[in-house]
């Protein structure tokens, strides 16, 4: 009986074509069910009844929305499952494809392991090293040869990252972020890899990572997924969201298609040839036209002159924001956006209004049922490469995988390369610092805030503050590093007496920097170091020869002070959990090996700051960071 149902019923046969399957699948669905399968959700409007009655097709959780706080992966996947089975009761038994901010690491997970944010995976270097700083100088084409990140670690990290997630029970990572940032004062800057397409490009290896790696006779556009410890990826957000002019989050890129192709499209021709399986439409506008509306970039370039053939899913609330104001003539934003080339709505909400206004719309002609099919055709053909009908469920087995010994040491390994050291005494001869000294002051912000070394997407949405989940804070690292003899005095605000008595310290480290913050929030015109940072790096620098660590998810205004009293300066940038990697270096067991991503400017009213401009006359350029060799060529010169 079975088999002569899935003999009858192509879809249910895992060994038919995947093309068979979702042709015979799509001929089965009612118009209510196709849209359903184009409706994205919130977890919290999840019910049993819900799913299976309207035929949801995706579910979503926002950043910070959890089974209950702290939420373990066990946990997480029996929510998941739940939904599961409701989806798998429905008329058709379509599963759901599940969907998180995987962004770091499976960050909304407490006790995952915490990555990197990209800007400081941009900064990472797998290949030949800089010298000599002046090398910027030369001919443009020269500089090319030296801004590629390290594309195998990221492939790595993504691989991890997919198991945890499984182990979760989420299928669907909202990653990786490709955008080129042009501007600092972007509240996203650290969800950029950097500001050229080449070093973001470069990291597009985290599709590979996330999703495995297709085999070079793979179709160019196509879907793909290897197995059940991978996860489909998301490239995202289509496209130009890092060049809005004056750096404003979701604001407007003012570009000569040219151009745009050159600078923001070219990482996602990188994703697409890796079989990336789904990419989000970008808040932002091109030249005035909003991407959720732009039927010529979404249709006409991404579909059809890339070639792709996995489906676009917009933005939270995406289609909202195409009326002024947001939510307002609904029916109409939802008319615009699939015309568009949406093919999967993140409603997140008012989902019976979504599925109502796009029933209504087929029905008066002013969407084609053309249009609708080829969108759940789009969304059958990865929920199928996904393998969601025969394994719908989570692999428990992979739970030990999530926040392993084995995951650590990679997020340390990535802490450790992603460091940039911008300035190491005169002739190079502060760092490394020795560990058995006789007493180390520990000062700032961040030296023992988790929340704050993870930043913003970490538990929550804008992050917080604290010991938000498992992990090591640079003053546990330190003192897990130095000797048994070291005495180490922490304060997070130095007192008078503890400067005053500074001649008792062999040195200091300084940490401080950003707090977390997300998307508008982050947004930031003067780009100053947050709780008086400066002035506490010069207070303590005064009095005790000083190491600054500086947490932040983009390049900070660097004040004269601050530059001439410290004596070493590392850009530590977001680094996640694993604070072992920050003490690693700068006690010398590993060499810095960080490399700029991104310009650092001298002054705010520079930016944004353009390497291809003649005009280009930055703090530090693009692709510089010191290391023993480039001081022992400085010594030379």
């Amino acid at each position: 009986m079975v088999d002569n149902e899935k003999s009858s019923c192509v879809y249910k046969n895992r060994d038919a074509p995947v093309e068979a399957r979702v042709k015979d699948l799509l001929s089965r669905m009612t118009l209510p069910e196709k849209i359903g399968q184009m409706t994205l959700i919130e977890r919290s409007v999840a019910s049993e009844a819900v799913i299976r009655d309207f035929s949801i097709g995706s579910v979503l959780n926002a950043a910070g929305s959890w089974p209950f706080e702290d939420a373990k992966s066990s946990n997480w996947a029996d929510m998941i499952d739940g939904f599961q089975r409701s989806a798998l009761e429905s008329r058709l038994g379509i599963p759901i494809i599940y969907g998180i901010d995987a962004v770091h690491g499976n960050n909304d997970v407490y006790g995952a392991t915490i990555f990197p944010h990209n800007i400081g995976l941009g900064a990472t270097r797998s290949g030949s090293l800089l010298s000599k700083v002046q090398i910027w100088y030369k001919r443009r084409e020269e500089r090319d040869l030296h801004i590629n990140g390290d594309a195998d670690l990221v492939k790595r990290i993504g691989a991890a990252t997919a198991l945890e997630v499984r182990a979760s029970g989420a299928h669907w990572a909202f990653a990786p972020c490709v955008a080129v940032v042009k501007d600092p004062r972007w509240g996203r800057c650290y969800e950029s890899y950097g500001e050229v397409a080449q070093i973001v490009s470069e990291m597009t290896t985290l599709v590979s990572g996330l999703q495995g790696e297709p085999s070079k006779e793979h179709t160019n556009g196509y879907p793909f997924l290897a197995g059940r410890k991978n996860v489909v990826a998301c490239a995202k957000h289509f496209v130009g969201d890092g060049g809005t002019n004056k750096a404003i989050n979701e604001g407007n890129t003012i570009l000569r298609y040219e151009d745009l192709e050159r600078k923001h499209i070219a990482p996602y021709k990188k994703c697409i040839s890796q079989g990336v399986s789904t990419v989000m439409a970008s808040y932002s506008s091109w030249n005035g036209d909003k991407l959720h509306s732009h039927y010529f970039l979404l249709t006409e370039v991404l579909k059809q002159k890339l070639g792709f053939k996995g489906y676009i899913v917009s933005d939270w609330e995406g289609l909202d924001r195409l009326s002024d104001p947001p939510g307002s003539n609904y029916r109409n934003c939802v008319k615009i956006a699939i015309n568009a080339g949406i093919d999967m709505v993140m409603v997140p909400f008012k989902y019976e209004q979504f599925i109502n206004d796009l029933i209504d719309l087929v029905e008066s002609g002013e969407v084609l049922m053309a249009r609708v099919d080829d969108a759940v055709e789009r969304i059958l053909r990865v929920k199928f490469v996904a393998g969601l009908f025969e394994f719908p469920l989570t692999d428990r087995s992979l739970l030990p995988t999530v926040g392993c010994k084995e995951h650590r040491e990679l997020a340390r390994e990535a802490v450790r390369k992603s460091l940039v050291l911008l300035k190491n005494g005169k002739y190079g001869e502060f760092l490394p610092l020795n560990c058995n000294a006789e007493r180390i002051l520990v000062v700032g912000t961040h030296a023992d805030d988790l929340g704050y070394q993870c930043g913003g997407w970490t538990k929550t949405m804008y992050g917080q503050s604290g010991r938000i989940t498992d992990g090591t804070t640079l003053l546990d690292a330190i003192k897990a590093a130095v000797g048994d003899e070291t005495e180490v005095i922490y304060e997070k605000n130095p007192s008078e007496e503890t400067l005053a008595s500074g001649y008792r310290f062999s040195y200091a480290i300084v940490a401080v920097g950003e707090s977390p913050y997300t998307e508008t929030m982050g947004d930031n015109s003067e780009l100053t170091i947050p709780f008086n940072g400066s002035e506490i790096i010069t207070a303590v620098a005064e009095k005790i020869p000083t190491l600054v660590v500086l947490f932040s998810g983009r390049p900070m205004v660097l004040e004269p002070q601050v530059l001439e009293k410290a004596e070493a300066l590392v850009a530590a940038w977001l680094p996640g959990t694993e604070g072992q990697g920050i003490a690693d270096v700068i006690f010398g067991d590993y060499e810095f090996r960080g490399k700029l991503p991104a310009t650092w400017f001298k002054r705010v009213d520079q930016l944004p700051l353009d390497i291809e401009s003649n005009g280009y006359l930055p703090l530090f350029p693009l692709g510089f960071g010191l290391n023993r060799d480039s001081v022992e060529n400085s010594k030379k010169v």
